[in-house]
């Protein structure tokens, strides 16, 4: 209908299936005691190599930009703030599931990954993952009792937190975002955040696109607002198609004095990219996957929580999109999986 080459059909399939194919053929392994012991070494393994890469990036780097702390993701455009959120996300495993480590050490390792979340000025993913949080302990909530507990606590923390951004000169990129002016119906952070959804509908030639969105690559995802236009030399020949809507949310961008401050305001995320390359259907039928994957796989809180990551940071960039950081954390929800099966297994051989 939006005459949609086939290659963005395929490029956009993969960038927002891909973690879900992943995680179907690692959950679907025949997996023994010893073959667990070997994924879970790996996973841990690969994930210190990118803290301490990191880690050391941040310690070397004497250009002062925090951009170039990326971990094992070195030359990705995005790479500091897909290193930061990947050792975040192994933060969080490793302290909950590391029960054969002292807590000092599992402590350590948590306090590591906030680090490297500060070196790499990844304030974006900090932010992602306390309110993921947050919505997790809604998403618990059985009386008003516990209501009035969670919120006092979110309270005296928010505080704790403003003062830090005001007193703790590591903390101060945080200020960036606090500033209550460019927010509000006419704020400038407001209507530069909401612009696709503005724009995009100025582009409809049926009533259809409401439902089905302008096609594949042709909006504000990762495909149409940078790989069809920097990869067209690879991408053409195929058939690539581009069209005008994704230039005219970065005309936006472009004029607005935001555009430039953080991603946190910008109009080219995940959630509105689902939305304007395929509509409201599309965005149905990605919710009713990660509905599956929630009510099967996350059977406890750490899951559910690094479940709740990407949704969170879909609202803010294309993180939803980025291969190294989705193929991680569906590992990382499967490995969980995994390992509650084989306790399972364990469990009935033992009463057998």
């Amino acid at each position: 209908m939006n005459n949609a080459g086939i290659i963005n059909a395929c490029l956009n399939f993969l960038f927002f299936c891909e973690p879900f194919l992943f995680l179907a053929a690692l959950i679907g392994l025949v997996i023994t005691p010893e073959r667990l012991e070997k994924i879970r070494t790996f996973i841990i393994f690969s994930s210190f190599t990118n803290l301490i890469l990191a880690l050391i990036q941040g310690v070397i780097n004497r250009t002062g930009n925090p951009d170039y702390v990326k971990g094992v993701f070195i030359e990705g455009g995005a790479g500091h703030v897909l290193g930061a959120s990947v050792s975040l996300t192994f933060g969080i495993y490793y302290f909950v599931a590391a029960q054969n480590r002292p807590l000092w050490f599992r402590g350590g390792v948590v306090l590591a990954t906030l680090i490297h979340m500060n070196m790499a000025d990844a304030k974006q993913a900090l932010l992602v993952f306390l309110f993921a949080g947050v919505l997790l302990l809604f998403l618990k909530l059985k009386d008003i009792v516990q209501a009035i507990k969670y919120l006092s606590l979110a309270g005296i923390f928010g505080s704790i937190f403003y003062w830090a951004t005001q007193n703790i000169p590591a903390l101060d990129g945080f200020n960036t975002w606090m500033r209550p002016e460019i927010y509000g119906p006419q704020g400038e952070a407001t209507l530069l955040k909401t612009a696709t959804f503005r724009l995009v509908p100025t582009f409809y030639h049926s009533p259809l696109n409401s439902w089905l969105g302008l096609g594949p690559g042709h909006t504000v995802g990762r495909l149409g607002g940078w790989m069809l236009d920097k990869y067209a030399d690879l991408l053409a020949p195929l058939g690539s198609t581009i069209h005008p809507a994704s230039a005219a949310v970065w005309r936006a961008v472009g004029m607005s004095w935001l555009g430039d401050q953080s991603s946190m305001f910008s109009p080219l995320f995940g959630w509105a990219a689902i939305w304007g390359d395929l509509g409201w259907l599309g965005l149905i039928s990605f919710l009713c996957i990660w509905f599956v994957v929630w009510h099967k796989l996350c059977f406890d809180d750490v899951s559910k929580f690094l479940m709740l990551t990407p949704l969170v940071f879909g609202l803010i960039f294309t993180q939803m999109e980025e291969p190294g950081y989705m193929i991680y954390l569906v590992a990382i929800i499967g490995l969980r999986w995994l390992e509650r099966q084989n306790l399972k297994q364990s469990l009935a051989q033992k009463q057998s």
